[in-house]
């Protein structure tokens, strides 16, 4: 099988384990794949792997984030889009934020300069929506970033406290505050 397969099973596990927690033989056992086929699949071992994932992650992003946020409709309604999007990629807050995991650790320093870059370029989109829709720059800038911290800050949350009514309120209410 292609190693896109694998993609669904990878991003479990290190949403699961982390970086450092999900070990070869975890990703062996959840894959079925023994050591050596991980290898073949993955020749740059959980480097590589966690790459494939982040792959994914931005390209899902490029066909479902991004193209909400540049649909036609208001700001409000573009940003609800978005949320509506965030929420099957976080399964109703049910999932950390794979970008959180890769920002601590041992993985940081492998990851920070992509992760940053990706997150950058989703606060970027959000500004873009608000500053077309006639909010000064600087203060769309900032509210693209208040939009990064709410989710993630919602999903860490709904995690401690076990209740993903933190992430679901948040999503719902976002739009409407990013645009005030």
């Amino acid at each position: 099988m292609p190693k896109e397969t694998y993609i669904p099973c990878l991003l479990g596990l290190f949403r699961q384990y982390g970086y450092d927690g999900a070990t070869l033989s975890k990703i062996s056992e959840a894959t079925g794949l023994g050591k050596a086929s991980l290898y073949h699949h993955f020749p740059g071992g959980k480097d590589q792997m966690v790459e494939t994932v982040l792959d994914y992650l931005e390209k899902w992003l490029g066909e479902n984030i991004l193209p909400a946020l540049e649909s036609e409709g208001d700001a409000v309604t573009r940003l609800q889009r978005m949320c509506l999007r965030l929420n099957e990629l976080y399964h109703g807050g049910e999932q950390p934020c794979m970008f959180a995991i890769l920002l601590s650790g041992s993985a940081r320093d492998v990851f920070h300069a992509r992760v940053k870059a990706l997150f950058q370029g989703w606060i970027d989109a959000i500004a873009n929506v608000l500053i077309e829709s006639g909010m000064d720059a600087q203060l769309a800038k900032q509210r693209g970033e208040d939009a990064a911290i709410a989710i993630q800050g919602s999903l860490i949350l709904s995690q401690a406290l076990d209740d993903t009514s933190v992430f679901r309120r948040t999503i719902e209410e976002l739009p409407i505050a990013l645009c005030r």
